[in-house]
């Protein structure tokens, strides 16, 4: 009797109710869980794991892209518009001076694309399972720096080629190497949490890429832009990384000074208006996406 009595007792307890977790969304605009994103942060890792392995599953070249996404575009600018236009490039070879700004400009147009189209391509998951839906665009974001990574080995080669020595200004790189992904973010958390409602955002993303390009010097030096439009050509934030990427690496380049600098607070009113609107509309992503 003695040890049916105790069976009864573990099937019973066995069998009692686990104690319901009921999710709410915060309220208000100004709430934001940090504690959560700590608690959630391993998750972090497998999605930037994850988009790492799908993005070259099942290609030909696999990981040669990341060297000729921005190589390539470094040939093209050479040969049209440094030997045949003959822009200036402030007494810096021009391969180096359009690689130099072309790796921050991949890193930012890969990374925003990416995370603008992040939360719709992850449909299925967002409306299954609960997480810090934050995440999904952030890791998309995260998961470029090994493409630049790999990248940024062709330059230290071609640097070493022209015999051009880094300077102390190299370690101010990640400073602006933060401020691209920053970038990146801001722009993505806007037009992912607006792509989930409006399906026609991506058109404009794509429209928006192309007109930064051409507005940020990548292919042409800073000072062909006149002094009365340079102010206005600063509120462009990649203006200033690009700018800062030439300096930190090359030590030659003249910055555009105060108009340079105006990337760092735009990109940081991009970055908390963005965050203050993908939170309030995040509740809504499961039942409209």
């Amino acid at each position: 009797m003695g040890e049916n009595s105790l069976l009864q007792a573990k099937t019973s307890v066995s069998e009692e109710p686990q104690p319901a977790v009921v999710i709410e969304p915060l309220k208000g605009w100004l709430s934001f869980d940090f504690h959560e994103l700590w608690e959630y942060r391993e998750l972090l890792y497998f999605f930037i794991w994850r988009d790492i392995k799908v993005r070259y599953k099942q290609t030909i070249l696999g990981g040669v892209w990341v060297i000729l996404q921005p190589v390539m575009p470094m040939v093209i600018f050479s040969i049209f518009f440094g030997a045949l236009a003959r822009i200036p490039s402030e007494d810096i070879p021009y391969p180096i001076f359009t690689y130099t700004a072309l790796l921050p400009w991949h890193l930012f147009a890969s990374a925003f694309f990416a995370s603008s189209r992040s939360l719709v391509m992850n449909q299925s998951l967002i409306t299954k399972v609960y997480f810090p839906r934050l995440f999904v665009p952030l890791s998309v974001i995260l998961g470029g720096l090994i493409d630049f990574a790999i990248a940024f080995t062709v330059l230290l080669g071609m640097m070493y080629y022209y015999r051009i020595n880094l300077t102390w200004a190299a370690l101010t790189l990640p400073l602006y190497l933060l401020l691209t992904l920053l970038t990146a973010l801001a722009l993505g958390l806007w037009t992912s949490a607006l792509n989930v409602v409006y399906r026609d955002v991506h058109h404009v993303i794509t429209f928006l890429t192309q007109f930064l390009m051409f507005a940020t010097p990548i292919f042409y030096p800073a000072s062909l832009v006149p002094e009365r439009w340079r102010i206005l050509y600063g509120l462009n934030p990649m203006v200033g990384v690009v700018e800062g990427f030439r300096w930190a690496l090359l030590g030659k380049v003249q910055t555009l000074e105060f108009s340079a600098l105006l990337s760092l607070p735009i990109v940081l009113l991009l970055l908390v208006s963005g965050l203050l609107y993908f939170n309030r509309t995040e509740k809504t992503f499961a039942d409209v996406i």
